[in-house]
């Protein structure tokens, strides 16, 4: 299995974990075609070795959550389950920013129920809504953490300035941000995350757009490892920083077990320095 990080210094993972989005209808509404699929998914995970798991109440809405509890209630003892709140669902596809912090206070309190915890390891505002003051936002978390229903508090989708005003406020443990090999947009935040020792959670990790066509630089090292472009992306990430925790999502086994294998494949200097060249 990965490498272990702490997150705020009291609850180690392993390093890869899981995001169970998927695990959801299309246009992440819904439940998934195949509940019991989607149960097998999440125990399967477990079984590798995975103790880092990503939801959201967004996710169905809320469907994602209930699953997560059917299929794993009571949870192991070093299992982290991860949500986040602060998007409304309208429809398929649809994502609306709600920071106010009653609604934020709504969403905490009914993740507890469904997820079946007293607190919640890991909460994470899903985004900053621009229409509310983000004190207000974080600040709402804050009261929730010190009345003991969360333990510890990350934002997604920041940038190193929203980070530094939210800290102000509450500690923030990690940041979940869109980056992968061929998405780099985030670098500056992987950079002061990593120099803070601030947990980075890449959503979208496996992405490789052009950069895994045939002959090139990605596939080269993916034969040479006989490994998949995925597994190679997500061996880079593991490299990038010790501070990276990706969470690659998948509705099937085989591919759970392909992505968890990538904790395995270590990168040479060279490996990682061409690979790093291609964004």
């Amino acid at each position: 299995m990965s490498e272990t990080f702490s997150l705020g210094g009291d609850l180690t993972v392993n390093r890869l974990g899981y995001g169970a989005m998927r695990l959801t209808g299309e246009g992440i509404w819904g439940y998934p075609a195949d509940r019991d699929n989607a149960i097998a998914v999440l125990r399967r995970a477990v079984e590798l070795g995975i103790n880092f798991i990503d939801t959201a109440d967004s996710y169905g809405p809320h469907i994602n959550e209930e699953l997560i509890r059917q299929a794993l209630h009571p949870y192991a003892d070093d299992l982290v389950i991860a949500t986040k709140g602060g998007l409304l669902r309208t429809g398929p596809n649809e994502w609306i920013t709600l920071g106010k912090p009653a609604y934020l206070r709504q969403a905490v309190e009914t993740s507890l129920v469904r997820l079946g915890v007293e607190r919640i390891d890991l909460y994470q505002l899903h985004r900053i809504d621009p229409e509310v003051a983000l004190e207000d936002q974080v600040g709402e978390l804050r009261k929730l953490q010190d009345e003991g229903k969360i333990r510890h508090i990350g934002l997604s989708e920041v940038d190193v300035d929203q980070l530094k005003a939210a800290q102000e406020v509450a500690p923030i443990v990690s940041v979940q941000n869109l980056y992968n090999l061929a998405n780099r947009q985030h670098e500056a935040v992987l950079e002061h995350t990593t120099e803070h020792n601030i947990a980075f959670i890449p959503w979208f990790p496996v992405a490789t757009g052009d950069l895994a066509r045939p002959g090139g630089v990605l596939d080269a090292a993916a034969q040479e490892h006989e490994a998949t472009p995925a597994q190679l992306a997500l061996a880079w990430l593991l490299r990038k920083s010790p501070v990276v925790l990706p969470i690659p999502g998948t509705s099937s086994i085989a591919h759970l077990e392909e992505n968890t294998a990538a904790a395995g494949i270590k990168l040479t200097d060279e490996e990682f320095e061409k690979l790093s060249a291609l964004g």
